[in-house]
């Protein structure tokens, strides 16, 4: 126990290891703010600052990080707006080739290997089996295309 008094920046680290643990189950970047104040704490203590220091830069910093860095980092993270181009939304501008005559109701096409129901853009005409287009929205499982004009 004594070696732990003569090296709290241990102590420190430990709070700083169990809130990135704690972060890791959450995952809403609030404790991971908080383990930034705890490491923190542990360089004040490092440099030789008493417990009332490191307490108050801990504290410091977990609040600068919790209500500056966090927003940014949620933001980037959790933006519903932004389409980070995974899942059905990546197959969009894609080529695809016309299985059943597509129409402004139904038709299926070869899409990324996969059959795909398929329904053409506003204001096109029907295509035809053989047909190439291009994939310009998904709408749940169906596929707006267009005809590919290379």
């Amino acid at each position: 126990m004594e070696w732990l008094t003569d090296n709290p920046w241990v102590a420190w680290v430990g709070v700083a290891l169990i809130l990135a643990a704690i972060e890791a189950a959450t995952v809403d970047f609030v404790f991971v703010m908080f383990a930034g104040g705890a490491l923190a704490g542990a360089l004040a203590a490092a440099l030789g600052g008493n417990i009332a220091v490191q307490v108050i830069v801990a504290i410091l910093v977990a609040g600068l990080l919790l209500f500056v860095v966090r927003p940014i980092v949620k933001r980037k993270f959790t933006d519903g707006e932004h389409d980070h181009h995974i899942g059905a939304s990546s197959l969009v501008g894609r080529e695809a080739r016309v299985l059943q005559t597509v129409t402004d109701t139904d038709g299926r096409i070869k899409l990324a290997g996969e059959t795909w129901s398929a329904r053409i853009a506003e204001g096109t005409e029907p295509l035809r089996p053989g047909d190439d287009v291009r994939v310009i929205a998904i709408h749940g499982a169906t596929a707006i295309v267009a005809a590919d004009r290379h």
